[in-house]
């Protein structure tokens, strides 16, 4: 059997980000279901995978045919088709979803705008419908409402035979490390017996550490802030113990400290800095070395 599971694929058309969230009792089901370009769409491939479904429709896609019409181009002299399910996305949201009729029981699809979800050898019906339900519902990161829906679907039963492996891959324009390259998340939990859950904890780490903040996350360095930073700086030992003003020195150091604990993508020059970056400092430990 191949990586009976369900997923989630799906665009956030004011973002440009296109991505692909899944989890099954299967091992690494990151390495075998998403497939994703940024600029063009998305797909996963799964139950008995065709994986050269992904870069066939990966092109198809850059060529701006419909997810419809790449689903037909598919399984199109297929002999496997009928043990085949996949779900495509294009980066302006068109959907199209795909379940042979020999994929086990339970097993189906919902396509609707923005997003393709689908599962086999699941729990049931209220798996999928979980799926778009906490799509539909969700706000903010494209990244937080695909996890979330795995976790919805998850709640109603999910892959029936049990747990193994989630992943997440998302796509923009420029939207990897320092603006290098497109690929924004690419996260894999290979083999867990609780994937979708530890997923979230990865997701939450990569948000502080690749993610730019968040407008409502930043405040104003003023004088009450730049004393906690300064006394947060001596206490873990990167700032002398006679500094007392957040003056040049102090700046220097509190980059310095964001460089080796690697957030250096929250990195500032104007004056302010956000929350997320304030707690770590404060829960940093000791006699930091920098």
């Amino acid at each position: 059997m191949g990586p009976a599971t369900f997923s989630i694929v799906a665009a956030d058309l004011a973002t440009g980000e296109i991505g692909v969230a899944v989890a099954s009792r299967f091992l690494s089901v990151g390495a075998v279901v998403p497939f994703v370009r940024a600029g063009a769409g998305a797909i996963a491939t799964q139950a008995f995978a065709n994986t050269a479904y992904g870069p066939q429709a990966l092109e198809l896609l850059a060529a701006g045919k419909s997810p419809d019409e790449i689903g037909a181009t598919l399984i199109a002299g297929d002999p496997g088709l009928d043990e085949r399910q996949f779900g495509i996305v294009a980066v302006d949201g068109r959907s199209a979803t795909f379940t042979g009729s020999r994929c086990i029981d339970w097993a189906g699809g919902i396509a609707g705008d923005g997003f393709a979800a689908q599962g086999n050898c699941l729990a049931g019906a209220a798996v999928v419908d979980a799926l778009a339900a906490a799509f539909r519902g969700s706000r903010g990161h494209l990244a937080d409402r695909l996890v979330g829906a795995l976790q919805a679907a998850e709640a109603k039963g999910g892959d029936k035979r049990g747990r193994q492996s989630a992943a997440l891959v998302i796509e923009k324009p420029r939207g990897g490390y320092a603006g290098f390259n497109d690929r924004y998340v690419d996260l894999r939990v290979d083999d867990h017996a609780n994937p979708i859950d530890e997923l979230g904890r990865l997701l939450e780490m990569h948000k502080l550490y690749f993610f730019a903040a968040a407008p409502e996350d930043l405040v104003d360095v003023d004088t009450d802030v730049g004393t906690q930073i300064v006394a947060e700086l001596k206490r873990i030992g990167v700032l002398g113990p006679d500094a007392f003003a957040y003056d040049a020195a102090a700046r220097a150091a509190l980059v310095g400290f964001m460089h080796v604990e690697n957030l250096e993508n929250r990195v500032r020059d104007d004056g302010k800095i956000d929350r997320q970056t304030l707690g770590y400092l404060r829960s940093a430990p000791a006699k930091l070395q920098v």
